[in-house]
């Protein structure tokens, strides 16, 4: 079995509800995020490769482009801007291209938080 993952990072600003930090929440503020999304299978026996990181890529950008530099609070189908939302809206958006997903991770490194999302 082999695991073949990619990362992007996206820049977004949102709002967000919280009962701790609350106000400074609720003001539109903006994070780096990063995402990392993870295939597992076994490798085709004629290419060597589980997916060819040319395909990987070209599916990761339409979703960066989807996200980065946007107000998150304005993407219909996300919801609450929330790390836990960003993993599965990335995961359904990346699904039906990538055979063999496994997990979608969303993190910010600067605070040290991160999310995951199996399906």
């Amino acid at each position: 079995m082999i695991e073949l993952s990619k990362r992007f990072y996206f820049e977004a600003a949102h709002t967000l509800i919280r009962v701790v930090d609350a106000e400074p929440s609720r003001r539109i503020h903006g994070h780096t995020y990063h995402a990392e999304v993870m295939l597992r299978g076994e490798p085709d026996p004629q290419s060597g490769m589980l997916l060819d990181l040319g395909i990987f890529e070209r599916v990761l950008a339409e979703v960066r482009e989807q996200l980065d530099h946007h107000f998150l609070d304005e993407i219909a189908d996300l919801g609450p801007a929330t790390m836990e939302n960003l993993a599965m809206w990335i995961w359904r958006k990346v699904q039906p291209k990538l055979p063999g997903l496994a997990r979608v991770c969303v993190y910010r490194e600067a605070s040290g938080d991160k999310c995951c999302y199996a399906g």
